[in-house]
């Protein structure tokens, strides 16, 4: 060995001359992969901490991909199903044990479904068809449609009267309620609500026997005893009233005022009690009520999100990222989920009820209403509820608030496929690195010896 020395540096640094490496020594290789390593670890962990809060932003969320544009969905506790209804004349039947799509729908021609309702002393479904001013009834057993029922002009939301074995259907264009029994699929009652109500939502009170009528063009919500089939009350609301949901947990009633926030009525004394700002913009389409968890939910067709409100504070509890323009909700009492109509992805979103329990950040939501007038008590700001109720005699004086809230999780649109297509590349990366060694390795140990 001519070239080699008693430590065998020169031979080394022939190596190094060949290779492109200077001052090459025996440690070389050993340096080389500790660094290699270290690197990888540390670029490992980068990528980690892109994808968790992807993970946290998207938790329980379940995506299922159903027929066309879901519009309306309806719970069906007898079998453990969800009825999605399309804005055309079909639509699927979601199983909840199993989370796909186990039958679709057929509905009649020209139909155009607004709201649905589950009759569980039936087992049918009433799907209101504004396009065909009638109702259609659906059976859970053959999934066919059974029976068309002619009602008013252009048919909205559908309320199910436990009590009487009737469904309670609005007609926005004639200001009616068409009163459909269950027993035969006919028009039992009419009942006649204020000029201009063009009512939307409904919502049945078992405890009072009562419907409560979200009435969109009057700026109230009419109240109906299911014995009478008459308007016994009118409780005025901010703004265009578009659904309504009953809470059993409370006795209330939620309104959702054209989006900006909830109006919350005692059905004790029919009054507005409390008033629930919800995130700007939001556009909140149905509502749901999750009994489990004590909370309302919203869905915002534009945000792309479902806002949790707790029945004891009135406040936002959670925010819960969804698919594109979630249009309506449905509460499954089996599971404790909440599935909600992305009318924007042709999917359902499945939301399990713990996400719907506690604030998701700290991001605060600051909003105010406006003053309306109606009659018997004073509701003033208050700091535990929004509202404080006093008496004033002849009027009843919604003044303006705050109310702070949780908001959602920041997420970066591509967040996910950024840390896929990194982590790859840092796999790559360093393979080439322990080829590299590995090719050089042999050569430089051939030198030496």
């Amino acid at each position: 060995m001519p070239y080699c020395t008693r430590d065998g540096s020169e031979v080394l640094n022939r190596a190094g001359r060949l290779y492109g490496v200077e001052n090459l020594s025996v440690s070389h290789r050993e340096s080389t992969l500790t660094t290699s390593a270290l690197a990888f670890v540390v670029l490992l962990l980068l990528a980690l901490a892109l994808v968790v809060p992807f993970a946290r932003a998207q938790a329980g969320a379940t995506t299922i991909t159903v027929l066309g544009t879901p519009q309306t969905l309806a719970y069906d506790s007898g079998k453990g199903e969800v009825f999605v209804v399309d804005l055309g004349p079909r639509g699927s039947v979601v199983s909840d044990t199993a989370n796909t799509v186990v039958a679709n729908l057929t509905l009649p021609a020209g139909s155009i479904p607004q709201g649905a309702v589950y009759d569980p002393a039936r087992g049918e479904i009433f799907v209101a068809d504004s396009g065909n001013d009638e109702v259609s009834v659906l059976s859970d057993s053959t999934n066919k449609v059974v029976a068309n029922v002619g009602v008013g002009g252009t048919p909205d939301g559908v309320a199910y009267d436990s009590a009487k074995g009737e469904v309670f259907v609005a007609n926005g264009l004639d200001d009616t309620l068409s009163v459909i029994s269950d027993a035969t699929n006919t028009v039992v009652a009419t009942v006649t609500l204020p000029a201009g109500s063009t009512p939307e939502g409904l919502a049945y009170d078992p405890a009072k026997g009562e419907v409560f009528v979200a009435d969109n063009g009057g700026d109230n919500v009419s109240v109906v005893s299911d014995s009478t089939n008459q308007v016994i009350t009118n409780v005025a609301i901010y703004y265009s009233p578009t659904s309504i949901v009953y809470d059993s947990g409370k006795g209330e009633m939620f309104v959702n005022s054209f989006g900006d926030g909830f109006a919350v009525i005692s059905d004790s004394n029919n009054a507005v009690v409390a008033y629930v700002p919800l995130p700007e913009g939001g556009s909140v389409g149905a509502v749901a009520y999750d009994p489990a968890k004590g909370v309302v939910i919203a869905g915002s067709y534009q945000s792309n999100t479902i806002s949790a409100v707790s029945d004891s504070s009135n406040k936002i509890v959670a925010n819960v990222t969804v698919g594109k323009a979630p249009y309506d909700v449905a509460y499954d009492s089996a599971k404790d989920e909440m599935f909600v109509a992305d009318s924007g992805d042709s999917s359902l979103s499945l939301v399990p009820g713990v996400a719907l329990s506690s604030a998701t950040s700290s991001t605060s939501i600051t909003s105010t209403t406006p003053s309306i007038a109606t009659t018997a008590t004073t509701v003033s700001p208050s700091s535990s509820t929004g509202y404080q109720v006093t008496s004033s005699g002849t009027t009843t004086t919604q003044t303006p608030t705050t109310s702070s809230a949780g908001g959602g999780v920041p997420e970066f649109p591509y967040q996910f496929m950024a840390a896929v297509v990194f982590t790859v590349l840092l796999a790559m990366a360093y393979l080439l690195v322990r080829n590299r060694v590995s090719f050089e390795s042999p050569r430089v140990a051939q030198l030496i010896s």
